[in-house]
């Protein structure tokens, strides 16, 4: 629904989202409707400007606008804040007549364009073309069918038209795939406006991020989501898949990573280039994988053997046992074997103190200082009192592209008119369940 918000004589007109989903609002004074007035001499005639709210009150004085004769697809109502404004004839009550000192709130009941409401075609076709330049290229070119002329003066830096802004896209978790320890998916809204710029690619970067890596340095991996996801030829870890939103001219398109690190920090970057190069603003989400699956019934059964190998008189053999088993665990598991110890043997001296004393201070050393890769969060998740392993699947659609686009001419396609082929598959999810008692 249109809305015309009034203070004094100038009016701005917010409308609803077209398919891109943006609100504008514009200044309607400058581009007001005009009508011919005679000069003094008399032979002479000019347009003058007028605003528009004092356009609609001329429409009223002429009953353009009476309960008689509406103009097509137009009511105006009026909503008190404060009071409502004399020229309004549907808000004429006792004591109402005041102009209001806050804005009146006017709404059209049918979503028209502003520029059908004037009535004089010339005024009507600049209104028009006025305004699509302002929404869609800036104020700074022309439309021309579904795209932006830029004027000359609207040029970057590098040489390349920017009259016709190219969207940020924003980065986001799939909200149908629950990150698990090891496969994460996240998913754009296509940011490729209805008119002007096209869309050519999407640039994905991912990396681990952690105290052993110089971000600066450490660059990731670059993934483009036309040339490496859709057309199948990148890792087999990353896969492409295209949805639609509750709109169908919205597309959807989403990357599902599924050779993570447990216990990981990552960061996914994600930026889109259009088809003449231009990169935009980076959308970045950085997320830490689920913690790595435990076995808890193995974990007890080793935390029971190092009991034993620990109990009495240890044997070079059984000290070289016990330094193996350790070592060959997970640096999860073996958290969760020293929880295991400790709640169990713990009276018989802790499981650090035991480690220290049976295998020697270097050793033990070794042994322990794997426990600092676990993170605060997955060590207090690695404290509950028990842990289930499951396996769950969920659907996920992959996507390929039906023909492979041209070497060296990725700038000059549209992303949008790729034919892609989609298909439902099952992706294995591991997790684990933590609790204070056992579930069923």
């Amino acid at each position: 629904m249109n809305t015309l918000l009034c203070k004094g004589m100038f009016c701005l007109l917010s409308w609803e989202a077209d398919s891109r989903g943006r609100h504008g609002e514009y200044p309607l004074q400058p581009l007001s409707p005009q009508t011919e007035e005679t000069t003094e001499l008399g032979s002479k005639k000019e347009l003058k400007s007028m605003p528009f709210i004092t356009y609609l009150s001329g429409l009223l004085t002429a009953q353009m606008l009476s309960d008689d004769q509406l103009i097509s697809g137009v009511e105006i109502r009026c909503e008190e804040k404060g009071r409502c404004p004399s020229t309004c004839h549907l808000c004429r009550r006792p004591g109402k007549e005041q102009l209001s000192p806050t804005p009146v709130l006017l709404e059209i009941n049918r979503v028209v364009p502003l520029y059908t409401l004037i009535q004089d075609n010339g005024t009507k076709e600049a209104f028009k073309s006025a305004l699509m330049s302002s929404y869609w290229c800036s104020g700074k070119g022309d439309v021309i069918d579904d795209w932006c002329r830029c004027d000359l003066s609207a040029f970057d830096a590098s040489g390349l038209p920017n009259c016709s802004p190219l969207p940020q896209p924003v980065l986001r978790l799939s909200p149908t795939v629950e990150p698990s320890s090891t496969v994460v998916s996240l998913e754009w809204v296509d940011v490729q406006p209805a008119i002007g710029t096209k869309v050519s690619d999407y640039i994905l970067q991912h990396k681990k991020v952690d105290e052993y890596t110089d971000t600066d340095l450490y660059t990731g991996e670059f993934l483009s989501f036309a040339d490496d996801l859709l057309s199948g030829l990148g890792t087999s870890c990353v896969a492409a898949g295209r949805s639609h939103g509750e709109v169908p001219e919205v597309s959807i398109y989403s990357v599902i990573f599924k050779c993570l690190e447990p216990d990981g920090l990552y960061k996914f970057t994600l930026y889109a280039v259009d088809t003449r190069g231009r990169h935009s603003e980076l959308s970045t989400v950085t997320l830490r994988t689920a913690c790595p699956l435990v076995d808890d019934n193995k974990a007890e059964e080793i935390a029971d053997k190092i009991y034993n190998l620990y109990n009495g008189y240890t044997s070079g053999k059984e000290q070289q046992m016990a330094y193996n088993t350790l070592m060959e665990v997970s640096a999860s598991m073996l958290f969760r074997v020293q929880h295991h110890y400790n709640s169990h043997y713990e009276k018989f001296g802790d499981f650090v103190w035991r480690s220290e004393d049976e295998l020697g201070p270097r050793k033990a050393h070794l042994i322990l200082r794997r426990l600092e890769r676990v993170s605060s969060h997955c060590s207090s998740l690695l404290r509950s009192a028990y842990i289930q392993s499951r396996v769950e699947t969920v659907p996920y659609l992959f996507c390929r592209s039906e023909e492979l686009r041209p070497a060296g001419m990725v700038w000059y396609s549209i992303l949008k008119d790729t034919k892609i082929t989609c298909e439902e598959k099952m992706v294995s999810m591991a997790r684990n369940t933590y609790g204070e008692s056992k579930g069923r």
